[in-house]
Protein backbone atom coordinates (compact mmCIF):
# COMPACT_ATOMS: atom_id res chain seq x y z
CA UNK A 1 0.00 0.00 0.00
CA UNK A 2 1.12 3.54 -0.64
CA UNK A 3 1.91 5.63 2.29
CA UNK A 4 1.93 9.32 2.84
CA UNK A 5 5.80 9.66 2.11
CA UNK A 6 5.56 7.77 -1.52
CA UNK A 7 2.50 10.38 -2.30
CA UNK A 8 4.83 13.38 -1.13
CA UNK A 9 7.82 12.34 -3.52
CA UNK A 10 5.47 11.72 -5.90
CA UNK A 11 3.91 15.23 -5.91
CA UNK A 12 7.42 16.61 -5.48
CA UNK A 13 6.42 18.16 -1.94
CA UNK A 14 6.58 17.84 1.61
CA UNK A 15 4.86 15.13 3.88
CA UNK A 16 3.68 18.05 5.82
CA UNK A 17 2.30 19.85 2.50
CA UNK A 18 0.52 16.09 1.93
CA UNK A 19 -0.66 16.01 5.59
CA UNK A 20 -2.49 19.58 5.06
CA UNK A 21 -4.30 18.82 2.27
CA UNK A 22 -5.39 15.69 3.76
CA UNK A 23 -6.76 16.70 6.93
CA UNK A 24 -8.27 20.12 4.81
CA UNK A 25 -5.77 22.28 6.61
CA UNK A 26 -6.36 26.12 4.61
CA UNK A 27 -3.76 27.91 3.20
CA UNK A 28 -2.31 25.17 0.63
CA UNK A 29 -1.78 26.81 -2.52
CA UNK A 30 -4.33 25.24 -5.08
CA UNK A 31 -1.84 24.31 -7.66
CA UNK A 32 0.15 22.24 -4.38
CA UNK A 33 -3.70 20.88 -3.38
CA UNK A 34 -3.72 19.42 -7.36
CA UNK A 35 -0.87 17.95 -7.57
CA UNK A 36 -1.11 16.25 -4.22
CA UNK A 37 -4.77 15.18 -5.01
CA UNK A 38 -3.32 13.88 -8.70
CA UNK A 39 -0.63 12.08 -7.18
CA UNK A 40 -3.43 10.65 -4.53
CA UNK A 41 -5.11 9.24 -6.77
CA UNK A 42 -2.59 8.08 -9.08
CA UNK A 43 -1.40 5.90 -6.27
CA UNK A 44 -4.73 4.79 -5.01
CA UNK A 45 -3.36 6.03 -1.49
CA UNK A 46 -5.81 5.17 1.51
CA UNK A 47 -5.56 7.86 4.57
CA UNK A 48 -5.28 5.77 8.01
CA UNK A 49 -8.40 7.43 9.45
CA UNK A 50 -7.64 5.99 12.73
CA UNK A 51 -4.24 7.28 12.54
CA UNK A 52 -5.24 10.49 11.61
CA UNK A 53 -8.06 10.80 14.52
CA UNK A 54 -5.54 10.33 16.99
CA UNK A 55 -3.40 13.22 15.70
CA UNK A 56 -5.57 15.77 15.07
CA UNK A 57 -8.57 14.33 18.10
CA UNK A 58 -11.25 14.47 15.05
CA UNK A 59 -12.33 11.27 13.94
CA UNK A 60 -14.57 13.11 11.25
CA UNK A 61 -17.62 11.47 12.03
CA UNK A 62 -20.59 13.17 13.23
CA UNK A 63 -23.16 10.65 15.23
CA UNK A 64 -27.09 11.23 14.63
CA UNK A 65 -29.19 9.32 17.16
CA UNK A 66 -32.48 8.73 16.41
CA UNK A 67 -35.41 7.01 18.32
CA UNK A 68 -36.37 4.52 15.35
CA UNK A 69 -35.41 3.84 11.98
CA UNK A 70 -38.75 2.88 11.41
CA UNK A 71 -40.49 6.14 11.47
CA UNK A 72 -40.26 7.59 8.33
CA UNK A 73 -39.82 11.63 9.23
CA UNK A 74 -36.44 10.07 10.98
CA UNK A 75 -35.24 8.43 7.87
CA UNK A 76 -35.71 10.71 5.54
CA UNK A 77 -34.05 13.07 8.05
CA UNK A 78 -31.03 11.07 8.76
CA UNK A 79 -31.00 10.79 4.55
CA UNK A 80 -30.66 14.19 3.97
CA UNK A 81 -27.82 14.59 7.01
CA UNK A 82 -25.83 11.54 5.55
CA UNK A 83 -26.57 13.36 2.08
CA UNK A 84 -25.22 17.03 3.47
CA UNK A 85 -21.97 15.96 6.14
CA UNK A 86 -21.35 13.13 3.11
CA UNK A 87 -20.32 16.53 1.23
CA UNK A 88 -18.87 17.76 3.78
CA UNK A 89 -16.27 15.03 4.20
CA UNK A 90 -17.79 13.65 7.70
CA UNK A 91 -18.61 10.14 7.85
CA UNK A 92 -22.71 9.26 9.64
CA UNK A 93 -22.70 6.93 12.60
CA UNK A 94 -26.11 6.15 12.88
CA UNK A 95 -27.46 5.28 16.63
CA UNK A 96 -30.87 3.87 16.92
CA UNK A 97 -31.78 4.56 20.19
CA UNK A 98 -35.64 3.30 21.05
CA UNK A 99 -35.85 6.36 23.73
CA UNK A 100 -33.15 4.82 25.53
CA UNK A 101 -31.27 7.04 27.86
CA UNK A 102 -28.45 4.87 28.51
CA UNK A 103 -27.98 4.42 24.69
CA UNK A 104 -27.94 8.00 23.85
CA UNK A 105 -25.26 9.19 26.78
CA UNK A 106 -22.97 6.11 25.79
CA UNK A 107 -22.56 8.07 22.41
CA UNK A 108 -22.29 11.46 24.65
CA UNK A 109 -19.50 9.76 26.15
CA UNK A 110 -17.38 8.71 22.99
CA UNK A 111 -18.04 12.57 21.96
CA UNK A 112 -16.05 13.56 24.82
CA UNK A 113 -13.54 10.93 24.23
CA UNK A 114 -12.78 12.27 20.57
CA UNK A 115 -14.71 8.65 19.01
CA UNK A 116 -16.53 10.96 17.17
CA UNK A 117 -17.01 14.68 16.55
CA UNK A 118 -20.65 15.90 16.98
CA UNK A 119 -23.91 14.57 17.47
CA UNK A 120 -27.31 15.38 15.90
CA UNK A 121 -30.04 14.30 18.17
CA UNK A 122 -34.05 13.40 17.82
CA UNK A 123 -34.05 12.84 21.75
CA UNK A 124 -36.57 13.01 24.42
CA UNK A 125 -34.99 11.21 26.82
CA UNK A 126 -33.78 12.48 30.41
CA UNK A 127 -29.77 13.11 29.26
CA UNK A 128 -29.91 17.04 30.32
CA UNK A 129 -26.76 15.62 33.30
CA UNK A 130 -24.98 15.00 30.18
CA UNK A 131 -24.83 17.61 27.96
CA UNK A 132 -22.29 20.55 28.44
CA UNK A 133 -22.99 23.98 26.80
CA UNK A 134 -19.58 23.66 24.82
CA UNK A 135 -19.64 19.99 23.45
CA UNK A 136 -21.02 20.14 19.51
CA UNK A 137 -24.28 18.40 20.20
CA UNK A 138 -27.72 19.89 18.35
CA UNK A 139 -31.16 18.71 18.73
CA UNK A 140 -34.20 18.82 16.41
CA UNK A 141 -37.41 19.62 18.35
CA UNK A 142 -35.98 19.33 21.93
CA UNK A 143 -34.62 21.91 24.31
CA UNK A 144 -32.72 22.03 27.07
CA UNK A 145 -32.01 24.47 29.69
CA UNK A 146 -28.38 24.29 29.31
CA UNK A 147 -29.06 26.12 25.64
CA UNK A 148 -27.85 23.43 23.23
CA UNK A 149 -28.43 24.89 19.74
CA UNK A 150 -31.52 22.96 18.07
CA UNK A 151 -33.65 23.16 14.95
CA UNK A 152 -37.64 22.98 14.69
CA UNK A 153 -40.33 23.29 12.38
CA UNK A 154 -43.23 26.16 13.51
CA UNK A 155 -44.89 23.64 15.56
CA UNK A 156 -47.20 26.29 16.99
CA UNK A 157 -48.04 27.67 13.95
CA UNK A 158 -48.28 24.16 12.18
CA UNK A 159 -51.64 23.39 14.94
CA UNK A 160 -52.99 26.59 13.77
CA UNK A 161 -53.13 25.92 10.70
CA UNK A 162 -54.42 22.05 11.08
CA UNK A 163 -57.41 23.63 12.82
CA UNK A 164 -58.03 26.24 10.36
CA UNK A 165 -57.82 23.93 7.52
CA UNK A 166 -60.20 21.15 9.21
CA UNK A 167 -62.52 24.25 9.31
CA UNK A 168 -62.54 24.94 5.79
CA UNK A 169 -63.30 21.62 5.07
CA UNK A 170 -66.76 21.52 6.27
CA UNK A 171 -65.36 20.07 10.29
CA UNK A 172 -67.17 21.55 12.99
CA UNK A 173 -66.42 19.34 15.86
CA UNK A 174 -62.39 18.97 16.73
CA UNK A 175 -60.28 16.51 18.74
CA UNK A 176 -56.65 17.15 19.12
CA UNK A 177 -55.28 13.64 19.29
CA UNK A 178 -51.53 13.10 20.68
CA UNK A 179 -48.98 12.30 23.02
CA UNK A 180 -46.67 13.95 25.07
CA UNK A 181 -42.54 12.75 26.32
CA UNK A 182 -42.54 14.49 30.13
CA UNK A 183 -39.50 16.35 29.07
CA UNK A 184 -40.17 20.17 26.78
CA UNK A 185 -39.96 19.88 23.35
CA UNK A 186 -41.29 21.77 20.12
CA UNK A 187 -43.80 18.76 19.12
CA UNK A 188 -46.35 20.29 22.47
CA UNK A 189 -46.35 23.20 20.53
CA UNK A 190 -48.98 21.61 17.83
CA UNK A 191 -51.75 21.29 20.35
CA UNK A 192 -51.05 24.62 21.92
CA UNK A 193 -51.17 26.23 18.42
CA UNK A 194 -54.78 24.01 17.93
CA UNK A 195 -56.27 24.90 21.17
CA UNK A 196 -55.24 28.66 20.71
CA UNK A 197 -56.59 29.05 17.55
CA UNK A 198 -59.96 27.15 18.15
CA UNK A 199 -60.17 29.12 21.28
CA UNK A 200 -59.66 32.76 19.79
CA UNK A 201 -62.09 32.01 17.10
CA UNK A 202 -65.20 31.36 20.07
CA UNK A 203 -64.73 26.95 19.31
CA UNK A 204 -64.93 24.51 21.27
CA UNK A 205 -63.00 21.58 20.90
CA UNK A 206 -62.00 18.20 22.81
CA UNK A 207 -58.93 16.27 23.17
CA UNK A 208 -56.82 13.21 23.73
CA UNK A 209 -53.28 14.00 25.18
CA UNK A 210 -51.63 11.10 26.86
CA UNK A 211 -48.15 10.86 28.46
CA UNK A 212 -45.82 8.79 26.90
CA UNK A 213 -45.42 5.75 26.25
CA UNK A 214 -49.13 4.88 24.63
CA UNK A 215 -49.18 1.54 23.57
CA UNK A 216 -52.55 1.94 21.85
CA UNK A 217 -55.09 4.90 21.60
CA UNK A 218 -58.18 2.22 20.63
CA UNK A 219 -59.89 2.29 23.95
CA UNK A 220 -59.40 6.42 24.20
CA UNK A 221 -60.29 7.27 20.86
CA UNK A 222 -63.82 4.68 21.07
CA UNK A 223 -64.77 6.17 24.50
CA UNK A 224 -64.29 10.08 22.57
CA UNK A 225 -66.68 9.15 20.15
CA UNK A 226 -69.75 7.49 22.00
CA UNK A 227 -69.60 10.33 24.75
CA UNK A 228 -69.65 12.74 21.13
CA UNK A 229 -70.91 10.81 18.30
CA UNK A 230 -70.99 14.43 16.45
CA UNK A 231 -67.16 14.71 16.29
CA UNK A 232 -66.34 14.97 12.20
CA UNK A 233 -62.62 16.23 12.29
CA UNK A 234 -59.31 15.25 14.25
CA UNK A 235 -56.38 16.80 14.02
CA UNK A 236 -53.68 14.00 14.52
CA UNK A 237 -50.03 14.77 16.73
CA UNK A 238 -47.91 12.46 13.69
CA UNK A 239 -49.10 11.43 10.25
CA UNK A 240 -48.34 7.82 11.95
CA UNK A 241 -50.46 8.68 14.08
CA UNK A 242 -53.24 9.62 11.59
CA UNK A 243 -52.26 6.10 10.20
CA UNK A 244 -53.50 4.06 13.30
CA UNK A 245 -56.39 6.17 14.02
CA UNK A 246 -57.49 5.68 10.20
CA UNK A 247 -57.41 1.91 10.85
CA UNK A 248 -59.14 2.39 14.14
CA UNK A 249 -62.11 4.79 12.86
CA UNK A 250 -62.30 1.99 9.71
CA UNK A 251 -62.86 -0.74 11.73
CA UNK A 252 -65.43 0.52 13.80
CA UNK A 253 -67.41 1.83 10.78
CA UNK A 254 -66.35 5.03 10.26
CA UNK A 255 -65.65 6.30 7.00
CA UNK A 256 -62.50 8.94 6.44
CA UNK A 257 -63.10 11.32 5.36
CA UNK A 258 -67.10 11.18 4.73
CA UNK A 259 -68.06 10.79 8.35
CA UNK A 260 -64.45 12.42 10.14
CA UNK A 261 -61.81 13.97 8.02
CA UNK A 262 -58.19 13.81 9.59
CA UNK A 263 -54.47 15.73 9.91
CA UNK A 264 -51.64 14.48 10.60
CA UNK A 265 -48.03 16.38 11.32
CA UNK A 266 -44.66 15.67 9.95
CA UNK A 267 -45.54 15.28 5.98
CA UNK A 268 -44.10 11.84 5.71
CA UNK A 269 -43.26 9.79 2.33
CA UNK A 270 -43.17 6.48 1.65
CA UNK A 271 -40.13 6.89 -0.74
CA UNK A 272 -38.17 10.01 -2.13
CA UNK A 273 -40.85 10.38 -4.67
CA UNK A 274 -43.86 8.70 -3.08
CA UNK A 275 -46.18 10.75 -1.24
CA UNK A 276 -48.23 9.15 1.84
CA UNK A 277 -51.30 10.63 0.25
CA UNK A 278 -53.02 11.94 3.62
CA UNK A 279 -53.60 15.16 4.51
CA UNK A 280 -50.81 16.66 6.86
CA UNK A 281 -48.89 19.69 8.25
CA UNK A 282 -45.65 19.09 6.24
CA UNK A 283 -42.50 19.66 7.98
CA UNK A 284 -39.39 20.87 5.13
CA UNK A 285 -37.19 18.02 6.52
CA UNK A 286 -34.36 18.52 4.17
CA UNK A 287 -34.41 22.02 5.49
CA UNK A 288 -33.83 20.86 9.07
CA UNK A 289 -31.49 18.56 8.46
CA UNK A 290 -28.97 21.42 6.54
CA UNK A 291 -29.92 23.72 9.37
CA UNK A 292 -28.55 20.71 12.34
CA UNK A 293 -25.47 19.94 10.10
CA UNK A 294 -24.35 23.63 9.63
CA UNK A 295 -25.09 24.41 13.70
CA UNK A 296 -22.84 21.70 14.37
CA UNK A 297 -20.07 22.45 11.83
CA UNK A 298 -19.73 25.58 13.25
CA UNK A 299 -20.07 24.24 17.01
CA UNK A 300 -17.16 21.91 15.91
CA UNK A 301 -15.04 24.43 14.66
CA UNK A 302 -15.46 26.65 17.80
CA UNK A 303 -17.38 24.63 20.72
CA UNK A 304 -16.71 28.26 22.93
CA UNK A 305 -19.42 30.10 19.85
CA UNK A 306 -22.81 30.67 21.91
CA UNK A 307 -25.60 28.33 20.85
CA UNK A 308 -28.04 28.92 18.20
CA UNK A 309 -31.90 28.12 17.54
CA UNK A 310 -33.68 27.52 13.90
CA UNK A 311 -37.44 27.10 13.15
CA UNK A 312 -38.66 26.74 9.50
CA UNK A 313 -42.28 27.34 8.26
CA UNK A 314 -44.60 24.30 7.70
CA UNK A 315 -47.04 23.92 5.09
CA UNK A 316 -50.47 22.02 4.97
CA UNK A 317 -50.55 19.36 1.99
CA UNK A 318 -53.91 17.98 0.95
CA UNK A 319 -54.49 14.34 0.65
CA UNK A 320 -57.36 11.88 0.85
CA UNK A 321 -58.17 12.01 4.72
CA UNK A 322 -60.13 15.57 4.16
CA UNK A 323 -63.03 16.82 1.89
Amino acid sequence: MATMKDVAQKAAVGVGTVSRVINHVPGVKESTLNKVNEAIKALNYIPDAYARGLKTKSSRTIALIVPSVWYPFFSEFAYYVEKRIDKEDYKLLLCNSDNNPAEEAKYIKMLKQNKIDAIIAITYSDIEQYIYSNIPFVSLDRYFDKKVSYVTSDNYEGGKLAAKELLKHGAKDLVYVGSHSKYPNGTMLRRDGFRDYLEDNGIDYKEIFLQEPVKDFTPYVLEMLQLHPEIDGIFCHTDSLLLKLQKILLQHGYQVPKDIQLIGFDGMNLSADLPLGISTIAQPVESLANGAVDLVLRKIADPSLRNEAKMYPVKYIEGNTTK
